[in-house]
């Protein structure tokens, strides 16, 4: 007989099921009263086994619907090939070539689209004075239906201004497609990656399990003559990611 407590077993129990794909992705977990039958435990030992589960990201509930088993689409981010050139010259955002790699479904929503003063650590990121004006693209990222991040670009109005960056769409390549067009051909990218706790926000917006960190990394673009043209930054589900990276041995 097992030490570890009932409620951990049947957490157990039910976690393997879900391993196995007995119970596949978006799929209800059986109702409290049939899983104290099954398991021949009280209705709290029920739920300290669900609630377990869930701090652990594995299921979610769904208020006046139940407790499902949580999707979690991993996408592989590619810090060598995201931002490849052939990826914009066959219309497709960074977004869209992991998803496409991964057979995921991308989606884009939550788009808001709006000039603004930059703030002091924008400003400086871009080569930019304080306030000024920058062009602010947010926007959240879906797989499958289950969002996996936000992003928050800046790019210095004067290249932004009369483009389709403008738009909620900006077109097939997305903005760096348009940075190029503007005569800003991307000469490298530099990242700072952090983790932490979310937000009360983040937690809503990426919809997280309980205790689940996020991602944070900020991106600048840089344009072949070493100027600042966009930062990003954004917001990941930490265990929806993994980050991949090559790097040089010389």
């Amino acid at each position: 007989m097992s030490d570890r407590p009932v409620y951990k077993q049947i957490a157990d129990l039910l976690r393997s099921a879900i391993d196995r794909g007995d119970m596949g992705p978006g799929e209800r977990l059986p109702s409290e009263t049939e899983l104290m039958k099954r398991y021949g435990v009280a209705q709290g030992t029920v739920r300290q086994a669900v609630g377990l589960l869930r701090s652990e990201g594995v299921v979610i509930a769904e208020h006046g619907r139940g407790v499902f088993v949580r999707a979690r689409p991993r996408l592989r981010r590619l810090a060598h090939d995201r931002f490849a050139r052939r990826h914009r010259e066959a219309g497709k955002s960074a977004y869209d070539a992991e998803a496409e790699a991964e057979k995921v479904t991308a989606f884009v929503d939550q788009i808001d689209v709006h000039p603004d003063k930059a703030s002091a650590d924008i400003a400086r990121r871009l080569g930019l004075r304080k306030g000024a004006k920058v062009l602010v693209r947010s926007r959240r990222y879906l797989s499958d239906g289950q969002p996996t991040e936000t992003a928050t670009s800046y790019i210095p109005w004067e290249i932004a201004r009369g483009t389709p960056m403008v738009e909620n769409n900006p077109g097939p390549g997305g903005i760096y497609a348009r940075i190029e067009e503007r005569g800003h051909k991307l000469g490298r990218f530099a990242e700072e990656v952090t983790a932490r706790m979310p937000t009360p926000d983040e937690i809503k917006v990426l919809r997280l399990a309980p205790g689940s960190p996020v991602i944070g990394l900020v991106r600048t673009a840089y344009d072949v003559e070493g100027q600042p043209v966009e930062v990003c930054d954004t917001v990941m589900s930490a265990d929806l990611y993994i980050l991949s990276y090559e790097l040089p041995a010389t």
